[in-house]
Parts: C-alpha cells; structure tokens; sequence
C-alpha cells in the first residue's frame, strides 16, 4: 500500500524530462527522484575502481549510499556511458529496482527514467512519457553543458554529441533487461516546440485530471 501517488515520468537523455519531474514534485508536494542518478553513480563507482562498466557491476549498486548519488562528477560524457552499460545488467536493475519502491512507498513520488512506468511501477497513477528529436535534444545537453553555438568547433561538437545520444537511445532502446520504450498506458509529450513551463502545463492538466479519475 502506498501513501501517496506515484508518477512515472520516462523518456530519452536531454528530452527536459529531470526538469519536468523536478518542477512537477514540487508543484504537488511529492517527494523526486532522479533514478538516472542511481545509475550514473554506479557507473561512477564502477570506473573509479578502474572496471570496465560493461563487465558485472551488481556489487557497486548493492553498496550504493546518499552521498555517492551527491557527487558533483555524475553528469560527464564518461559517466553517461557508464551508466548505459551498468544499467543493461539484469543484476543492477534488480539491486536498484527495490530502492526505486522504497523511496516511495510511504508518500508516493515523482520518478524520472527510462522504464519507470513499464517496469519499476507499472501500476504508476500516472504515466508522462517525455521526448523531442535527437537535434533538439542535443543542442540542449549542448547549452546545458556552457557550449557556445558560435564557437568554431560548435557544430563538430554538435555532431559528435548527436551521435553519442543517438548510441545511448539505441543501447536503452535495445536492452535485454527493461528496454526503455513508451508504456501503452502513457501520454506522450514531444517537447520540440515547448519550453520548461508549457510542457509543465500540460503534464500538471494531464496529470490532475488523471488523478482526479483514480481517485473518484
């Protein structure tokens, strides 16, 4: 039984589904988790002990703690990579798949991922599914990380990030443990021509009307 209800927000890598979840907790007055952190850090602990992320990882995500998931060095290309392998293994999605339930077992939450709503909760109240094109995605991860768009390396930067996003789709996409891929139940939010605060309005009008069905 939970306290509260549990919101499912999935979606691709710089899609503004983090900013989405983070705005929609607070404006609900629920607890957020970014579970993409849980497993950056993983991917973080398993390159700090010099091991590939490919090879088996579990141990690190059994020995995760709150300040691992603190740290300032989570969100690098490198990392990002990290946490793509680590989180195609069967054994860290199992470790880390009670945790995601515990945080919100006694008030319900706000969850952003990429199987949220198809694996971790797939009972979630609500389901937003957060996308945009990979350009679109890109040249915001591109600004997000203090690139400048007229810098004369700006567009091989552009490039070599667009491909690097499309490899970390399609490695979620076609994972054999908990692919990322839309819940049938989930309403979909393309994001290319909305900014922060109208893809908020809608996911807020979607999602209180959902909750007003569930719990009428």
């Amino acid at each position: 039984m939970r306290g509260g209800p549990v919101i499912a927000v999935d979606g691709p890598a710089a899609a503004g589904k983090g900013t989405l979840a983070r705005k929609l907790a607070e404006a609900l007055g629920l607890p957020y988790l970014d579970t993409g952190l849980l497993y950056r850090a993983v991917g973080r602990l398993a390159l700090d002990e010099g091991q590939d992320p490919a090879q088996p990882a579990q141990q690190f995500a059994e020995r995760l703690t709150p300040a691992d998931m603190q740290r300032t060095d989570l969100r690098t290309p490198e990392v990002a990579q990290a946490a793509s392998k680590v989180a195609a293994q069967p054994a860290v999605r199992a470790a880390l798949v009670e945790t995601q339930r515990r945080f919100a077992a006694e008030r319900g939450a706000v969850l952003d991922g990429r199987d949220i709503g198809t694996a971790i909760f797939p009972d979630a109240d609500v389901k937003l599914f957060i996308t945009a094109s990979p350009a679109t995605r890109t040249r915001r991860r591109f600004l997000q990380n203090g690139g400048n768009p007229d810098a004369p390396d700006a567009q091989a930067r552009l490039r070599e990030m667009e491909e690097a996003l499309c490899a970390r789709d399609k490695a979620d996409a076609s994972r054999d443990s908990a692919p990322m891929c839309i819940a049938d139940d989930a309403y979909v939010i393309e994001t290319d021509t909305l900014d922060a605060q109208a893809v908020l309005a809608e996911a807020l009008r979607f999602t209180r009307e959902r909750l007003a069905v569930t719990r009428g």
